[in-house]
C-alpha cells in the first residue's frame, strides 16, 4: 500500500468589501459554487457522471477578506486579469500597473472590490461578472 498526502484545496480568494451589493452578490455565487463542487466531490454515480467530474475542478478552498491584497499579490493580480481590464480598475486613478502599485502602497483604500483570485491558476475576475466566477471557478484541472 502507498502512502498519499491528501491533495490541498485550490485556494480562491474573494477580496470583499460586505458594504457593496456586488461584493455581497460575489460571495453568494462562490459560497454556492464551493457547496456544489463539495456535494459533486462525495457523490458516486455512473460513468457519465466520473467523466463529468474529471472535467470540473472539484473542491477548492473558499477564502473571503476584507483586508486589502499584500503588494506582492497585487502585483500578481495585475498579472493575472484578463483582456479589458485596466490597473484602473484594481486601484482606483492608476495609469498602469507600475502607477497601481504606488499608488497602493500610498492608499491601500484605493483598492477596489470584489476581486476574486484562483491563485493556482493565475485568474483574477473584477466585478461581479457571474458568468466570468463560474468559469473560473469550474475550469478543468491542471493537473
Amino acid at each position: 500500500m502507498v502512502f498519499r498526502f491528501p491533495k490541498s484545496l485550490d485556494p480562491i480568494t474573494l477580496f470583499h468589501n460586505p458594504a457593496l451589493a456586488s461584493s455581497k452578490r460575489v460571495h453568494n455565487i462562490l459560497r454556492q459554487a464551493s457547496a456544489t463542487a463539495s456535494e459533486t466531490a462525495t457523490e458516486d454515480q455512473a460513468s457519465d457522471y466520473i467523466e463529468h467530474a474529471k472535467r470540473q475542478r472539484g473542491e477548492f478552498q473558499l477564502e473571503v477578506t476584507t483586508a486589502p491584497p499584500t503588494p506582492d499579490q497585487l502585483r500578481n493580480i495585475l498579472d493575472y486579469v484578463g483582456g479589458g481590464v485596466k490597473p484602473s480598475d484594481l486601484v482606483q486613478g492608476a495609469k498602469d500597473a507600475k502607477d497601481a502599485l504606488e499608488l497602493f502602497k500610498k492608499d491601500e483604500g484605493k483598492f477596489v472590490r470584489p476581486v476574486t483570485v484562483d491563485w493556482n491558476h493565475g485568474n483574477a475576475v473584477v466585478g461581479d461578472n457571474e458568468s466570468e466566477i463560474l468559469r473560473m471557478v469550474h475550469q478543468l484541472d491542471v493537473d
